[in-house]
């Protein structure tokens, strides 16, 4: 594998745009597109839809479906969701490429974090400008000077940008799915490291919301005639938490319990809320069924359970399919003199939902920064233009088969 001439204008054409990739991914970060913030995410996604009508490409809204949600009072109900971007080039070419990133980020409408700064040490630190506004930038930015390219024409490509991804996915989950069966190799900009590494071997993820109803009773005149839901939530808890350690790989996480309300009052009502973490399927299979059990047997007569949830993202393992993809791009980061390296990551991305579709992927593609999900969320500007090269670069070493995306897919598929 080498550089051509070809190749080297697509390089050239990225670098040239520099200060607007950058610039643009600042101003998208200044504008709030939390998960629930249904106001701030149209917003984005019209300044999104009017930056990849610059495209050679087939522009639409996609609607998600609705998503099952428990309040805090154990009430169940459904929840709506912004649209999806869905942008297409060539949908009959022999290739396919398929690109994702989200637009909504963890930071609510009322967060104190709303807006872009730059370090002293150059670092540019604001909400999504690595997670994964910065990433959506980079994204754009290689297909941008990929349709530069004189090979372009046996590769098609298309991008999902999801509204829910740090939510789960719940509503764009089905089409992740259905453009993971229909690609050959997928792309998704998660931010890397800062020092460039990226995530190999990913952890499943499920998360579960269960329901503990009781008998309310004043709990002095009558505290004998009441069943006490928080007592009883607590007691699963700590069953729950019991679980980490009996095998190997597993976590339970348990985030919250919601319920009950005045001291004299004998609480009716709490929600448990947890997250367990897995390495492969055997150990989902082992927890799903230890969590199952629980939910199944109330602590203490009086109590019923109510269990919602379960896995959003299945393991991504190292396997044939992604050992050979990492290969090739590491041989593609080397032509940039950008070492690759990769670790494992318990952290859970839509790398996962593509991969479980079939689809093999490198899902931290974004650029390089840190401390994501936090008020010191950073990137560094050098990276934008850094990643967006090797992004287009992989897309030319796809288009001339060096990068041979169709045998890709056949390994992926023999271990499905």
């Amino acid at each position: 594998m080498r550089i051509l001439t070809s190749d080297q204008a697509v390089l050239d054409h990225v670098a040239a745009r520099r200060e607007a990739i950058i610039g643009r991914t600042i101003d998208w970060a200044n504008i709030n597109s939390g998960s629930r913030n249904a106001a701030g995410l149209n917003i984005m996604l019209d300044v999104l839809e009017a930056e990849a009508r610059r495209l050679p490409a087939v522009v639409e809204r996609i609607p998600t479906q609705g998503s099952i949600t428990v309040a805090d009072d154990g009430s169940v109900r459904t929840e709506a969701h912004a649209d999806a971007l869905k942008i297409t080039a060539r949908p009959d070419a022999p290739i396919q490429v398929v690109l994702t990133g989200h637009y909504d980020t963890v930071f609510p409408a009322d967060s104190r974090f709303q807006t872009v700064t730059t370090r002293a040490d150059g670092a540019l630190n604001g909400p999504g400008v690595a997670d994964m506004k910065g990433g959506i930038s980079v994204l754009l930015a290689a297909l941008e000077a990929f349709e530069t390219h004189p090979d372009r024409h046996g590769v098609g490509w298309t991008v999902l940008l999801s509204p829910d991804e740090e939510i789960g996915s719940p509503a764009s989950a089905p089409l992740l799915a259905d453009l993971g069966a229909r690609g050959h190799v997928g792309l998704t900009y998660e931010p890397a490291l800062a020092d460039g590494t990226l995530a190999g071997a990913r952890k499943g993820s499920g998360n579960y919301h269960l329901i503990v109803t009781g008998r309310a009773a004043h709990a002095g005149r009558a505290f004998e005639e009441g069943r006490n839901a928080v007592a009883g939530a607590a007691i699963i808890a700590a069953a729950l938490h019991g679980l980490n350690g009996q095998h190997e790989g597993v976590t339970v996480n348990v985030a919250k319990i919601a319920g009950g309300g005045a001291l004299n009052v004998v609480a009716d009502n709490a929600v448990v809320r947890f997250n367990v973490r897995v390495p492969d399927k055997a150990a989902a299979d082992w927890v799903d069924a230890q969590v199952r059990s629980l939910a199944a047997t109330p602590p203490f007569e009086g109590l019923t359970l109510d269990l919602h949830g379960g896995f959003t993202r299945a393991p991504k393992p190292m396997d044939a399919a992604q050992t050979a993809l990492f290969e090739a791009v590491k041989e593609a980061g080397a032509l940039l003199g950008q070492p690759i390296a990769w670790k494992p990551s318990g952290g859970v991305c839509e790398g996962n939902n593509l991969h479980a579709a079939g689809l093999p992927n490198i899902d931290t593609l974004g650029v390089r920064g840190g401390d994501i999900h936090s008020d010191q969320e950073f990137a560094w500007p050098d990276s934008f233009v850094e990643r967006a090269q090797l992004c287009a670069l992989i897309l030319c070493k796809v288009a001339s088969g060096e990068i041979d995306a169709a045998k890709l897919k056949s390994l992926r598929m023999e271990t499905l």
